[in-house]
């Protein structure tokens, strides 16, 4: 089992026009350029980098039909947050692909300029969670948009910058299928699976969170990943409390047959689609 304080720590991605990119997350998504190993890191105040862009000006797009990256998700600490980065984005003049309403939380959706899907999100507490046999129950209903926007009736200040609160909440990637799937970030990673209810999905978390890894087969059942080093997710962060837990998910991978490549960064893996997970133990 994966350790239960496990989290996300950023998604990187191949850009094919990094500076415009880049922009793109500072201006619309309201992410700050943090300094890390020489990529194009943008996070908070908090110094927490939340996206990566590598440059890869020859990259060719991801092909439609293929394995990848379906959105990062962006979770800020409240529903005011959330209003803002409503204001954030419409006053930047750029447009949404929808609003949800998932019953643990409330979602807003986009896309980047290189076809990057982005959720940003506020979580419902937790006690306000309901479970329906031993599985954490989701939806996808309309979410209440005017309800989102009178939360900043009282608030005059400009949108302004993420707040430092914000921090990556969870990935959810398009696989070829998710009997694999499962047996590597449930089987062999130690995930728990909270919720099998969406056609064609699959949602997996450590400590009771409703998802960090959502998983679903809607680019087609088999579908291939795309070209090596293809625009889109290069690679995504789990952060493990400890060097130790770093050891101990080497070993529970190698166990199930999984090749992994350790370095100075920590674990790489692969799931069976060609999506890369890197385990990590906090910066110091």
């Amino acid at each position: 089992m994966v350790h239960p304080d496990t989290s996300l720590g950023s998604v990187r991605l191949n850009a094919g026009d990094q500076q415009s990119l880049a922009g793109f997350y500072e201006q619309t998504v309201g992410l700050k350029p943090v300094e890390r190993n020489g990529v194009a890191a943008l996070g908070t105040d908090a110094g927490r980098p939340i996206v990566e862009l590598a440059p890869a000006p020859d990259a060719p797009p991801r092909p439609a039909g293929t394995t990848g990256l379906f959105h990062l998700a962006i979770l800020v600490p409240n529903r005011l947050e959330l209003a803002r980065a409503l204001r954030r984005v419409s006053e930047s003049g750029w447009r949404f692909t929808g609003a949800s309403d998932h019953l643990v939380s409330e979602a807003l959706y986009l896309r980047d300029p290189e076809g990057n899907g982005i959720e940003i999100y506020r979580d419902r507490p937790r006690e306000e969670w309901r479970h329906v046999n031993g599985q954490i129950e989701m939806d996808t209903l309309p979410l209440d948009l005017e309800g989102v926007l009178e939360e900043l009736a009282q608030d005059d200040s400009p949108p302004g910058a993420m707040s430092p609160g914000a921090r990556l909440g969870h990935v959810h990637l398009n696989v070829a299928d998710l009997p694999s799937s499962e047996a590597f970030y449930s089987g062999a990673l130690g995930l728990d699976v909270t919720v099998r209810g969406y056609p064609g999905a699959l949602f997996v978390s450590a400590g009771g969170y409703h998802h960090h890894v959502g998983l679903n087969t809607w680019m087609g059942e088999g579908a291939p990943p795309p070209p090596p080093h293809a625009r889109g997710l290069e690679r995504f962060e789990m952060v493990v409390p400890s060097g130790a837990d770093v050891d101990a998910a080497e070993r529970q991978l190698a166990d199930a047959g999984v090749e992994t490549n350790r370095s100075e960064e920590g674990l790489t893996a692969v799931d069976p689609s060609g999506n890369r997970v890197l385990l990590r133990s906090p910066v110091a």
